[in-house]
């Protein structure tokens, strides 16, 4: 079944170019740019933040008849503003509320480092915010696609909240799960907020997960599809505890109805050509300029310049997730070769402690930048000549696609995203986009460094591997179709 123009509604706690943390909010924005080329009306829900700049985006309030949302006797009000983007028909719309999204961070406190204590309430209020608005404008999309826990409710909501109003009949619900591992898990107390009778929530309903309420599983049990951002990733979250994180078997149950869509970029914000972000651009003809901005970068970074010793980069939160634990292992042999390393990223204290250490033992070799700098992160990819992603797992990965286009050559891991996207380079036939080992160990991971490094002393050979990866298209057009064969297939199953 297709239909002459899919109307969506794309949910999600962030998006680029408002307001992001992660990957999500890059995915998110990416594919509600692209979907209006292909027949889609489209917009997009997010919470108004203080970091969503009001002024920079002309923001304006929509005068809608928005009614007040109970917690028990505590009612709340709220606001809708919104901005379009007429160079590619993209229309936003933020739930604004003060009490609970004028803060400095989006989901933590920036004085305790944990999560702020109210996020049950802040994402319950901005799913059924989400629900009163589209009706509040009249506007009826074909499919709500819900990203992640904080969006987890609204399938549920249209099921059993809103059942009887006959605005919700046929909105179908697409869910996709862009990293399993965060959850959006709380205390059986949450479930008194969500507004819903008392005897839904009952050990192993949909509700229920240990005596607690997680939001993931409901969005699991109760969307119409779902998806995830690799086909890979799609099986392995199935397959066990180590990538499922207790839902495997609750995915399994739904395997018939859960797809994997690759991720792609926006090859207009990430590329070498049109980077307004990099000192020089450059492309496959004038592939040595690609070194100026590796002489730039080790510049920047108080290191010797010399263009025959290989410049290692990651950009990556600083987690067990991404390897840090096999990276910490080899860092001293790694750093006895011959090569420079830069790493930008924060996260888990213990490795910002291990890198700034290793940093301060080796101060001609490894730099550390522990921050969030989109700047800097292009100029990485810019001007590395590899970049290292050996993760434990990976639902998509953005980097590798990133570091293809730039010309600079990915050693990872063969997991998720990361094995359906870099081909193992084969010295016999002289194919392949980058390096990849198997087993999470220290080991495997210092063999596939050392491989990449001797690559890079034959020149000619590195280019053409590098050229390779260049040839390499991952654009939105193709993952945009994926998605919208998924919005077709939902709203057949209303």
């Amino acid at each position: 079944m297709s239909r002459e123009k899919i109307k969506i509604l794309s949910v999600a706690s962030e998006v680029v170019p408002f307001a992001k943390t992660g990957g999500l909010a890059d995915v998110v924005g990416a594919l509600s740019k692209v979907l209006p080329s292909l027949k889609c009306e489209v917009k997009t829900i997010l919470p108004k933040y203080r970091m969503v700049d009001e002024v920079k985006f002309s923001l304006t309030e929509l005068d809608l008849p928005l009614p007040e949302i109970k917690f028990g006797n505590k009612p709340i009000k709220f606001r809708i503003k919104k901005c379009s983007q007429p160079e590619n028909g993209a229309e936003y719309l933020f739930v604004e509320n003060q009490e609970y999204y004028d803060r400095e961070e989006l989901y933590r406190d920036i004085k305790t480092g944990l999560d702020y204590e109210d996020n049950d309430e802040r994402f319950i209020f901005f799913c059924r915010a989400v629900l009163e608005t589209i009706k509040a404008l009249d506007w009826k999309p074909d499919v709500i696609h819900c990203n992640d826990w904080q969006s987890a409710l609204i399938p549920a909501y249209i099921k059993i909240l809103y059942e009887k109003d006959l605005f919700f009949n046929k909105i179908a619900t697409l869910f996709t799960i862009h990293n399993i591992a965060y959850q959006g898990n709380f205390s059986a107390e949450t479930f008194n907020k969500l507004g819903l009778k008392g005897e839904l929530f009952y050990p192993m309903s949909p509700f229920e997960y240990w005596g607690r309420v997680n939001f993931l599983k409901i969005g699991i049990s109760q969307a119409d599809l779902l998806n995830t951002v690799s086909e890979r990733y799609a099986v392995e979250i199935q397959s066990g505890p180590e990538y499922g994180f207790g839902m495997e078997g609750i995915l399994r149950d739904r395997g018939q109805d859960l797809f994997g869509v690759l991720n792609g970029i926006d090859y207009e914000e990430w590329s070498p050509e049109k980077d307004k972000l990099i000192p020089y651009n450059y492309s496959k003809g004038n592939l040595q300029v690609k070194g100026k901005n590796k002489e730039f970068l080790l510049k920047l970074s108080g290191l010797k310049s010399d263009g025959n010793i290989p410049l290692i980069g990651m950009i990556s939160r600083l987690a067990d997730q991404k390897g840090f634990d096999l990276f910490q292992e080899i860092a001293e042999k790694l750093l006895s070769s011959k090569l420079k390393i830069i790493i930008l990223g924060t996260g888990e204290e213990k490795y910002h402690r291990a890198l700034t250490l290793l940093e301060k033992k080796y101060p001609h070799k490894f730099r550390l930048y522990l921050k969030y700098d989109n700047k800097l992160a292009h100029l990485i990819e810019a001007g590395a000549d590899m970049f290292l992603m050996p993760s434990k797992y990976e639902p998509c990965g953005l980097n590798q696609l990133y570091s293809l286009k730039y010309g600079t050559v990915p050693v990872v891991r063969e997991t998720g995203g990361l094995a359906d996207t870099i081909e193992n380079y084969n010295p016999e036939t002289e194919k392949g986009t980058g390096f990849v080992f198997k087993y999470y160990s220290g080991e495997e991971l210092f063999l596939a460094l050392k491989k990449a490094l001797e690559l890079f002393e034959n020149k000619a050979e590195w280019k053409n591997l590098v050229l390779q990866g260049m040839d390499k298209d991952f654009s939105w057009q193709s993952s945009a179709r994926k998605y919208i064969h998924l919005y077709n297939k939902a709203i057949a199953k209303k």
